[in-house]
């Protein structure tokens, strides 16, 4: 049986039983709202909108979806937004980077909300996170980034662009120099192009792919670093980070980058009834399988490895088990006097 036809066939079994799920009592909203912590046209955008024009119809009354971007904080503003004011009643999903994922376990402030808490929906990749340069700038690989000072944008305190050069500073001795407070993916490519940046740090394979697909098939950029729980089979000659790295090193930079393992993750708030969090991990479950979101995928060449919210809650389980010691030197890294 061919993977398309397996994928119709998940379809419309699902279709199948979502009147079954009606039948339970549970009468969904008319309204889905999907808020981006992200700009119009960057990575976390694009993979919402693509979301967002199927999962309707494996919802039972099949609603409107709307995607609403709610940029600001490197993601963390519409963290604590899906935390304190979004509808608990399965009307409202958010989607965020990395960042903001370990910001209450690493941050120099409390951000309001804890991610344990979310009822974890599912994550459309499993992604890796890139360092990137500029192709005519001297970075070439990552033992230029060790010899000279490199700039890389960033998009605020708390997101994967500040704090994962930061941390690579430490355990692997690089010269990262980040410059801050761009809004968000579309502002910082923008930055690279122009020169006002050599690269950037925290930019997922999946996003680069999805936004500026010219930036690989043209060779316009050197991917010098990955990292995540391993390397992607499409950048084999890249080095993994976490295998020049030692097991406590490894620990620590594993903790800010352990959402990449669920690359572009949908939640709804805390507080929403099990059986619409059913609900909605099904249609989900539904859409990652839609033959027509599978092709717009290859289309705008979007990584499209699903998992599911019942493995993603427990990824972010485990990242909010972190041993302390390990917690503590992650968050000392990340002050301002170690800048």
């Amino acid at each position: 049986m061919s993977f398309r036809t397996s994928a119709l066939i998940g379809a419309t079994l699902f279709v199948a039983a979502s009147p079954a799920l009606a039948q339970q009592g549970e009468t969904m909203p008319r309204v889905l709202t999907v808020y981006v912590a992200g700009t119009a046209g960057g990575g976390i955008d694009l993979y919402a909108r693509m979301l967002g024009r199927y999962i309707g119809k494996y919802i039972p009354g099949n609603p409107v979806v709307n995607v609403q971007d709610m940029p600001g904080a490197g993601g963390i503003r519409a963290a604590n937004f899906i935390a304190d004011a979004a509808p608990k009643d399965g009307g409202a999903l958010g989607t965020f980077p990395g960042g903001p994922l370990a910001e209450p376990l690493v941050g120099l402030r409390n951000p309001g909300y804890d991610m344990s808490q979310f009822q974890w929906i599912g994550a459309i990749s499993r992604d890796v996170s890139l360092c990137i340069s500029w192709g005519p700038t001297a970075f070439k690989t990552i033992e230029d980034a060790r010899k000279n000072e490199m700039i890389v944008a960033g998009t605020g305190a708390g997101s994967e662009t500040d704090t994962i050069p930061l941390i690579l500073n430490d355990v692997l001795k690089t010269k990262f120099r980040v410059v801050t407070g761009y809004l968000g993916t579309k502002e910082t490519i923008m930055a690279i192009e122009n020169g006002e940046a050599h690269g950037r740090c925290g930019l997922t394979y999946s996003s680069l792919k999805a936004s500026r697909p010219d930036w690989l098939s043209d060779k316009k950029i050197n991917v010098i670093l990955q990292m995540g729980l391993e390397k992607s089979p499409e950048l084999p000659d890249v080095p993994l980070a976490s295998d020049l790295l030692g097991p406590e090193d490894k620990q620590v930079l594993e903790l800010v980058t352990m959402g990449t393992a669920v690359g572009r993750p949908f939640a709804a708030p805390p507080g929403t009834p099990p059986a619409r969090v059913e609900i909605l991990r099904r249609a989900f479950d539904a859409a990652m399988k839609d033959p027509a979101l599978l092709e717009e995928g290859r289309t705008i060449q979007a990584e499209i490895s699903p998992t599911s919210g019942e493995e993603v809650q427990k990824i972010i389980t485990r990242l909010y088990a972190t041993p302390k010691p390990v917690v503590d030197r992650a968050k000392k890294l990340l002050e301002p006097s170690a800048k």
